[in-house]
């Protein structure tokens, strides 16, 4: 199995601050990730050298067989998803919101149309993440967990071979976490050549069909590797620095402060 994300030796500095140092991953074609971490743990600076959005200082980082910098960024970014629940689109509905990321617009160009090809692919991928019955919704009508699905959607239309997801189930109640955990889990098992990496900071949102789990600290890899090996009760204690009592309940996981 190929890698679709190789980090190597990774720095990013910001004047004097260290965001992240000395990084080093493999993610394999087909796996998926999850990324746990304190706040300042340089989780979504990771994220985004992913996502060529931004250089590192130091090392090299190769995104589906292409070495970032040697290649037109543009293009790279076409076969990359980017889920940000923070991102706010017109005030549009799914379907068009949807589209949008074939032209990576916050809304319907002037003039453009989109094809017969495009248009099936877009009821494709709203049927994806449950959202058929939804897909005249307004993104000001939307419930949170509707909008995190719909920018699922929307990066997906593209076909990307590396979706990443940064924190999606911010701000979601619990029903929306669940849903959107299980549109997870169905796209995984209908795209087996995706790859994926999904930054979080709970335990409990990290979804079943996870292959993989990486933590970081101070922005250094702390453990990275299979989940089964990886997220463990002592790992997370020396993660957030506290006793941690780890259960896992029909293929999740939930976390306690131990005692």
């Amino acid at each position: 199995m190929s890698d679709s994300l190789i980090l190597h030796d990774v720095t990013v500095r910001r004047g004097s601050k260290l965001l992240v140092e000395d990084l080093n991953l493999r993610v394999a074609r087909g796996s998926h990730w999850a990324v746990l971490g304190p706040n300042g743990a340089g989780k979504t600076t990771m994220l985004r050298i992913a996502g060529t959005w931004l250089y590192p200082s130091v090392g090299t980082v190769d995104v589906l067989g292409y070495r970032f910098g040697r290649v037109d960024a543009r293009e790279l970014r076409r076969r990359i998803g980017y889920v940000d629940p923070k991102q706010r689109l017109d005030d549009i509905s799914a379907w068009e919101a949807v589209l949008s990321g074939i032209t990576a617009s916050n809304g319907v160009l002037p003039r453009w149309t989109a094809t017969p090809e495009q248009q099936r692919r877009c009821r494709e991928v709203i049927e994806l993440v449950g959202m058929t019955d939804r897909s005249a919704r307004r993104w000001s009508e939307m419930s949170q967990g509707e909008k995190a699905r719909t920018l699922i959607a929307r990066a997906l239309i593209t076909e990307p071979e590396l979706l990443l997801l940064d924190e999606p189930s911010t701000g979601l109640d619990l029903p929306g976490r669940e849903t959107l955990l299980r549109v997870i889990d169905t796209l995984r098992a209908d795209l087996p050549t995706l790859t994926s990496v999904m930054i979080t900071h709970h335990v409990e949102e990290i979804a079943a069909s996870t292959t993989d789990v990486l933590m970081l600290k101070d922005g250094r890899v702390l453990f990275a590797g299979p989940v089964a090996e990886v997220l463990t009760a002592e790992n997370l204690g020396a993660l957030y620095d506290m006793d941690v009592q780890l259960e896992r309940v029909r293929g999740r996981w939930f976390a306690f402060g131990a005692g």
